[in-house]
C-alpha cells in the first residue's frame, strides 16, 4: 500500500514560484517512476511532468523551462518547482506513481493578481 501526499500550494501572483512536494509512504519509492498532474475546473488531468527512476524528466510543453521536477529517494519525496507562473497553470496539482492507481488527493495552486 502507497500513500501520497502533496503540499505546497497555495495562491500566488503571475511570474511567481511554488514549490510542490509529495511525500510517499511504504517501501520501494526509489524503483518508481513518478508524475506530476493538474486538472483544472472542468477540464481533463493531464500530465504535467515526469521522473523516471533513474532520474530522467520529461515535461508537457506548456511547461518546459518553467517547472522543474526532481525526487529525493532518500525522504521518498517528488517535487514540482514552478518559476514563472501563468495564470493558466491555476489547477488542482495531483502526485502519480506512474502505471499505478496511486494518487495523492491534490493541492491546489492559483495564480492570479
Amino acid at each position: 500500500q502507497v500513500q501520497l501526499v502533496e503540499s505546497g500550494g497555495g495562491l500566488v501572483q503571475p511570474g511567481g514560484s511554488l514549490r510542490l512536494s509529495c511525500a510517499a509512504s511504504g517501501s520501494g519509492f526509489s524503483i518508481n517512476d513518478m508524475a506530476w498532474y493538474r486538472q483544472a475546473p472542468g477540464k481533463r488531468r493531464d500530465l504535467v511532468a515526469m521522473i523516471t527512476s533513474g532520474g530522467r524528466v520529461n515535461y508537457a510543453d506548456s511547461v518546459k523551462g518553467r517547472f522543474t521536477i526532481s525526487r529525493d529517494n532518500a525522504k521518498n519525496t517528488v517535487y514540482l518547482q514552478m518559476n514563472s507562473l501563468k495564470p493558466e497553470d491555476t489547477a488542482m496539482y495531483y502526485c502519480n506513481v506512474v502505471r499505478t492507481l496511486y494518487w495523492g488527493q491534490g493541492t491546489q495552486v492559483t495564480v492570479s493578481s
